[in-house]
């Protein structure tokens, strides 16, 4: 009787750990919301001005019908290791090889992205200190929340998903209040566009070339995969997807929207979020300080997020023979300390690269880490017709899907500062691909000797 107890007590505490639909949900809205959103869609206006809110809405379109392939897969057969799994199940080893590796990358450098507009902003309040110092200081205290655990990383992003979007509701209510005069300001005027020149003015290829960076504002949903196995409910995956990217579409649209009509396009720029400089003419000594801190935890969370989705993403490939096994294992503290070794010592590299080209380092990796996602997204959606039977509408949505996200990749091309994180992206795909052929001639060699030795 006593062991029948134990048995169900030990039942109910697992399920007491799983997670609830809109938990999975806020901890989504937490890790998507960072400088992608707060930083990067300041790179997305100057390129093409009060038409961002279509790049947005675009981009929102192609991340809703990504994650209904995702959604729908992790509920089918829930896995830890997510799309990598999934790629891996419909095209062989090679193509989870590929996948899990492409994503290390692209977290990697979505973590250097995030260092150096965390440092940026932290550079707000102390102008003359160095960049590196503030990325070092962020990067140990980002390994420190993943050495908490799972449930550490989990409440912590709980909490910061609250206060993110704290933050954009303090900025809509503000904006809204200056927009109908409650709150004046100097030459503050509202500036809708009267024509389709200044909707658009730099035209198509500029609304082209900016949609990059409103996909890269949506880039974490990959982790909604990676958690779905925590999941209560497993069918629950596709509706806390969706729940997720409704809040974060509205919020995206409101507040964009909201910054263009308070401000000239031109006067946004790389280095300020596009909500401060909204704001600047109004004189509420308050709002740039808090919106400042906000942003900076914006930043912090989805960097922890990235170093846990890529830990997690490297102990599965070590686990599937796919990366040293090595890798795989967990100290006393149940973290794979030699997983996190590797990610850490990405850390330490984007850390001198915040150090050797800090004007340009944050766009080059912003578009490299971008297009690093979408290759993946459109694994994805190869992966998804493989692995489950299909309706027409589904064929629909996903070729909807594999077009948003070929005219994201192509926009890069199109622009002078955008190129440089195509080719560099284009580099982690060749040194993935050279080490695939290394491996195949290395496989072959040994079944070779494996057979002369019988």
């Amino acid at each position: 009787m006593s062991d029948c107890h134990t048995s169900e007590a030990k039942s109910n505490a697992n399920e007491g750990d799983k997670l609830k639909w809109w938990q999975l949900s806020m901890i989504g809205v937490g890790c998507i919301i960072g400088t992608g959103f707060f930083l990067g869609s300041s790179l997305a206006i100057k390129m093409t001005g009060p038409s961002v809110v279509i790049a947005f809405l675009l981009a929102a379109t192609g991340t809703y019908l990504v994650f209904d392939a995702l959604g729908k897969l992790s509920a089918d057969d829930p896995q830890k290791g997510s799309f990598r799994s999934y790629a891996k199940k419909a095209f062989g080893s090679w193509a989870g090889f590929s996948s899990g590796w492409i994503y290390w990358g692209s977290e990697l450098l979505i973590m250097g992205s995030q260092l150096t507009a965390l440092s940026i902003f932290a550079r707000f309040w102390f102008p003359n200190v160095p960049m590196w110092v503030f990325a070092s200081c962020f990067a140990v205290l980002g390994l420190l929340v993943v050495l908490s655990g799972t449930k550490g990383f989990e409440r912590l992003e709980d909490i910061f998903a609250v206060i993110k979007v704290a933050a954009i509701i303090m900025f809509l209510v503000i904006a809204f209040l200056a927009i109908f005069g409650v709150i004046k300001g100097d030459g503050a005027a509202t500036r809708i566009p009267g024509t389709f020149g200044e909707f658009m003015p730099k035209g198509l290829m500029g609304l082209w070339s900016a949609l990059i960076f409103a996909f890269y504002a949506f880039g974490g949903i990959e982790i909604m995969g990676i958690m779905a196995t925590r999941l209560r409910h497993k069918e629950d995956a596709s509706k806390a997807g969706k729940v997720m990217l409704l809040v974060l579409t509205t919020i995206y649209l409101l507040s964009i929207s909201l910054a263009v009509l308070m401000v000239s396009w031109h006067a946004f720029n790389t280095k300020e979020s596009p909500f401060v400089i909204a704001l600047e003419k109004y004189h509420l000594p308050f709002v740039p300080h808090a919106f400042n801190g906000a942003m900076i935890i914006a930043g912090f969370s989805t960097m922890c997020a990235s170093l846990f989705a890529v830990t997690s993403m490297v102990v599965t490939l070590a686990k599937d023979g796919d990366a040293p096994r090595f890798l795989a294992n967990k100290g006393k503290l149940k973290v794979p300390h030699f997983a996190l070794a590797l990610t850490a010592a990405g850390l330490v590299a984007a850390v001198i690269l915040a150090l050797v080209m800090p004007e340009t380092l944050f766009e080059y990796l912003t578009t490299a880490a971008g297009l690093m996602l979408l290759y993946n997204w459109f694994f994805i959606l190869i992966s998804y017709n493989r692995l489950l039977k299909l309706k027409n509408f589904d064929h629909i949505k996903r070729f909807t899907g594999m077009a948003l996200i070929a005219l994201a990749v192509s926009g890069t091309l199109l622009h002078n500062d955008s190129r440089p994180g195509f080719f560099i992206s284009l580099l982690f795909i060749g040194v993935i691909g050279l080490v695939l052929i290394v491996r195949h001639f290395m496989g072959k060699r040994k079944k070779k000797l494996d057979v002369q030795e019988a």
